[in-house]
């Protein structure tokens, strides 16, 4: 506990106030919302008429108030695990763990940000978006966080949050849920596991030091979490054609979805092949190449524009 009162006398500033807010976590939960709001919107003959149908004053309050929200979640995480987090290599150099900030200035900074979000998602978009922002904050800081220490099912429960974003935008461009929101949200909490299983792989001796049943912790042979790995990579194939299926894309995403699929999967594959680090970082870059890939085919091959 010493690096909590080491910080009574320090004056954090405020790249320590960012650094809480985890930016290169953000930027992919709010390109996650910003394509629940396109395709929450309605269709238009062509890209330039559909650009200018494009509710630019709501969009700006969607992207601001889901960055908000995720912000603050990922502040109030940090005050939450602060103690786990002086254990781990990856995270001891934190603010809080490593003594820049007192732990109460992040709690009432995540929960302003948090209320910020919220107030801004009800007021400036609508009261359908602004719940499901706060039903991702609690369940990722009320279920998810404090199973972490429990059981390796916490990933399943936390990719549930996780998935939450294009759920976001989608109810603001549309004011509902629909099943093209669905399809959206299941990608994306597919697309999870195998990013957040080769971050838990390349870190298992850290999330054992602090206590975290990550698999690769509970199961040191990692042959479960390639089993995951692979499972999940291969269900994400059928599952990311849907849009393609449902009318949402058109052929080119489907190729390219099943492309980018299949080498999704191949990755997982060479991990299970070879029970490594390095095959499982290969996991993890694949994984973020893989999202903003199948995004931009969506958006590239929405029919009509």
């Amino acid at each position: 506990m010493f690096f909590f009162g080491r910080a009574e006398g320090v004056r954090p500033n405020m790249r320590d106030y960012i650094e809480l807010t985890k930016p290169r976590i953000t930027w992919l939960i709010l390109m996650s919302t910003g394509i629940g709001y396109f395709f929450g919107l309605p269709g238009a003959p062509n890209w330039w008429v559909f650009l200018k149908a494009i509710p630019l004053l709501a969009l700006l309050h969607t992207i601001f108030g889901t960055g908000l929200i995720a912000s603050g979640t990922a502040t109030l995480n940090q005050w939450y695990e602060r103690e786990a987090d002086a254990r781990m290599r990856r995270t001891a150099h934190r603010p809080l763990p490593a003594g820049k900030m007192p732990a109460r200035n992040a709690l009432a900074f995540g929960i302003a940000l948090s209320v910020a979000g919220f107030l801004e998602l009800w007021l400036g978009v609508n009261l359908l978006s602004a719940s499901i922002g706060a039903f991702t904050l609690v369940s990722y800081l009320f279920l998810y966080t404090p199973l972490k220490q429990r059981t390796w099912w916490s990933t399943t429960i936390g990719a549930i949050p996780g998935a939450m974003p294009p759920m976001i935008g989608y109810a603001a461009a549309a004011g509902a849920i629909t099943r093209e929101s669905w399809v959206l949200f299941s990608i994306l909490f597919l697309w999870q596991f195998p990013h957040f299983y080769s971050i838990a792989w390349m870190y298992k001796e850290d999330y054992a030091r602090a206590g975290i049943r990550m698999l690769p912790v509970v199961e040191p042979d990692c042959r479960s979490t390639a089993r995951q790995i692979i499972l999940y990579g291969f269900v994400l194939i059928p599952v990311s054609l849907i849009p393609g299926i449902l009318g949402m894309s058109g052929r080119v995403y489907l190729i390219g979805a099943c492309a980018l699929g299949v080498w999704f999967l191949y990755s997982g594959v060479r991990v299970a092949l070879e029970r490594s680090v390095r095959r499982a970082r290969g996991v993890l870059l694949t994984s973020v190449l893989y999202l903003p890939l199948i995004y931009g085919l969506m958006l590239i091959d929405r029919p009509g524009l």
